[in-house]
């Protein structure tokens, strides 16, 4: 509990100097610490001192300076480890958006530290709770002692070498992990770390993410959040973090060691082994909520200004999220907050990359949706920003919120086409075969304008939303009774095949299945041309039991189990054997679209898509909605770049077949080639299939398989 003296300290105003207006947040100097926070319809800022840990208040000093919308001071006695908080005057009313309280302790958007978690009190809330005028009221009670403080940090730090790591889009292959569910349950990873930063470094964590052979690993967010009220009372959190209240501050729970160099030394142990980081950010809404919301930070600071509010009744917010409220990103300030964060964890941090949550968000003005909105302008212009990855997830539940597609160049997308599309193909729903050809090529319908290149399309099967792997093959409805919601949350619509049992099974022949299934979309994903995403544990099957939202499963059921049995260890040594081809053949990552024709030669063929009965697709047969079987011929001569020059890769055949029965499919002739010699059939994940296959012979695909086959030019020996 927040102590304070009887009577509330001034600050000596001797000490207190001009300071700058920028940069804003606390600024270490080496000499002392300038304060500078933006608010357009404030009248005056109080910069309120605490001792170390945040619990006593020890004095209040009157920022003196306001320039271009900027409150500002310099201390010069203050130092990094200093601990503080914003109490910030103004007009409370909330009919024309403003809701400033200055009982309230504020969280300093640009904060690069925070100290202690927030308590949940009705102290927090601009308003009374309970009070006939609802959130038209007014609250005197101090909110301090229950808000998370700030602390002024030294930025300095002995990277060494360390430079961000970078891998080119044809070679990346996104591996999507919860810093806190990757290490909790590893044997390797000591108690004292395990959930943190420090937990990702163990040695024995990233050896299996580089055995893997994927290049980035996807950090769900790590963003400073706030557990929701309604969650801490169930026994549970806000697991996955998407409840950002600190866009420069690493969460404290994911800090063994309380100081925010524990991020770089993990960054600096990823990148020293090849790999990329990526952060999931959330920059569309934050944890204050609605006008029913506690005050934290940003709507005590300016809420006018960092949120979207109605434009007939600016009591109300804009809620495009779903959560309750919206970041205005098309107010010129908030829009630099935001560039300002991710440029610090791209050059303080050395980030390499940002997959973005409800990313249409980022770009609407109040008429919708627009590629050249503010911020995807000042990212694409920006000289440090161009230069990392960007991924959007490319929807929200606002209007037009559906955007698959619809960014600009420069930026690459989650593509939820992909997923279900190949759910459904390998579930044996009707009509999917056309489809599922697109999705295999990039989804060149959505994708391929503008110079945009086949790695835009980030391709999945599963993400932190959703299904596993394991759960997709083996539920038929979602089960999450563990969240305390009546099963009501998490979608409905999963795609998903029980193959005869709801949940486990000793069935073996329904276990088999199963297990051929998750290679099916494993190598699918692999094989498949675009930007492939793999979710942590998915590559042993790892189990939610059904849940398709973990969102609060900070327990067994969202951590990863490293405990495999022989099952898993097969999957995982398929999933290492699919993209080491992955990554030996080009040619299933191109850098050009596969369009059907080849500008050097037309006589050769970028893709031609066959029949079981070696020939070329027909019209009726890609209209037939029982049709579920499929080869794809990829030429290895077609140019791999805009240089018209013929490609000298390697010629694969990828052969699908979705039917329950075994289909023979007869393998083409093809030019300079003498026979197939087959390198994957997920009917057997640990061998290699014949090696010399004659052509115009038939090859007996198994029921619900995949098969990939290499031309051979001279004999096998």
């Amino acid at each position: 509990m927040s102590k304070r003296t009887s009577a509330p300290p001034t600050g000596d105003a001797l000490r207190i100097r001009e300071g700058l207006p920028f940069p804003l947040g606390a600024t270490w100097d080496g000499l002392g610490v300038n304060f500078a926070l933006f608010s357009a319809n404030a009248t005056k800022v109080e910069l309120c001192l605490f001792d170390s840990t945040g619990e006593v208040e020890l004095e209040r000093i009157e920022l003196p300076e306001y320039t271009d919308e900027t409150f500002h001071g310099y201390l010069p006695d203050a130092h990094p480890g200093q601990v503080y908080g914003y109490r910030v005057y103004g007009p409370y009313d909330p009919e024309n958006g403003h809701r400033f309280n200055h009982h309230k302790l504020l969280i300093d958007p640009y904060a690069k530290q925070l100290v202690g978690e927030l308590k949940w009190s009705e102290a927090l809330f601009g308003y009374t709770i309970g009070h006939p005028d609802a959130d038209l009221s007014f609250d005197e009670r101090d909110s301090a002692p229950f808000v998370p403080k700030c602390k002024v940090i030294d930025p300095a730090h002995t990277w060494g070498h360390d430079h961000r790591v970078t891998v080119p889009w044809e070679r990346t292959i996104f591996y999507e992990a919860h810093v806190r569910g990757i290490s909790m349950r590893h044997p390797a990873v000591p108690d004292e770390v395990r959930g943190t930063f420090s937990g990702l470094m163990v040695e024995e964590v990233i050896e299996h993410i580089t055995d893997l052979g994927v290049t980035s690993i996807e950090l769900l967010p790590v963003h400073a959040f706030v557990n929701d009220q309604h969650l801490l009372q169930k026994g549970m959190t806000n697991y996955w973090g998407y409840n950002s209240i600190g866009f420069f501050a690493p969460d404290p729970r994911y800090l063994a060691s309380g100081k925010i160099a524990e991020f770089k030394e993990m960054v600096a142990h990823l990148h020293n082994a090849g790999l990329e980081v990526i952060l999931d950010v959330v920059y569309n809404h934050t944890a204050e909520g609605n006008e029913q919301g506690p005050t934290l930070s940003m709507r005590g600071i300016d809420n006018a200004s960092y949120y979207r509010l109605m434009p007939d009744d600016k009591r109300f917010y804009v809620n495009d999220s779903g959560t309750g409220n919206t970041l205005d990103l098309s107010h010129p300030c908030v829009l630099q907050m935001v560039t300002d964060s991710l440029r610090y964890w791209a050059q303080e941090m050395h980030v390499d990359g940002f997959r973005f949550d409800l990313a249409t968000i980022l770009g609407r003005y109040h008429d919708g949706f627009n590629e050249r909105h503010s911020f995807l302008v000042a990212c694409r212009q920006d000289p440090l920003l161009r230069l990392v990855k960007m991924i959007a997830e490319p929807w929200d539940c606002g209007p037009g919120g559906y955007q698959v597609g619809g960014f600009p160049p420069g930026w690459a997308e989650w593509n939820d086409r992909f997923r279900d599309t190949v759910r459904a193909f390998w579930k044996g729903d009707e009509g999917k075969l056309a489809d599922f050809a697109g999705r295999m090529t990039a989804s060149a319908d959505l994708f391929n304008h503008r110079g945009r290149r086949p790695y835009a399309s980030v391709n999945f099967i599963t993400a932190h939303d959703g299904f596993t792997l394991h759960d997709l093959v083996s539920y038929n409805d979602k089960h999450n009774e563990a969240n305390d919601e009546n099963n009501q949350d998490g979608s409905n619509n999963n795609i998903s095949w029980n193959h005869g049992v709801e949940g486990p099974t000793d069935d073996p022949d329904i276990n088999a299945l199963r297990q051929r299934q998750m290679r099916n979309f494993m190598a699918t994903l692999f094989l498949a041309q675009g930007t492939p995403m793999l979710v942590a544990g998915d590559e042993f099957a790892r189990t939610q039991h059904g849940n398709n939202n973990a969102y609060c499963q900070d327990s067994e059921i969202g951590w990863v189990n490293w405990e495999l049995d022989k099952p898993a260890k097969t999957l995982l040594a398929f999933v290492k054997r699919l993209i080491k081809l992955r990554l030996h053949y080009p040619i299933l990552r191109r850098g050009l679209f596969l369009v059907g024709h080849c500008n050097e030669n037309p006589e050769v063929k970028d893709v031609t898509w066959l029949a079981a009965d070696g020939n070329e697709m027909t019209t009726e047969q890609w209209n037939d909605p029982e049709a579920r079987c499929l080869g794809m011929l990829l030429d290895g001569r077609t140019q791999v770049s805009g240089v018209q020059r013929a490609g000298a890769d390697a010629t694969l055949l990828i052969v699908v077949n979705a039917h329950f029965d075994n289909l023979n499919f007869n393998l083409p002739k093809v030019p300079d080639g003498i026979s197939w010699s087959c390198k994957l059939d997920t009917t057997d994940p640990s061998i290699k299939g014949p090696q010399h296959l004659p052509f115009n012979k038939p090859y007996s695909v198994t029921g619900r398989s995949l098969v990939l086959f290499e031309l051979q030019h001279t004999e096998v020996s």
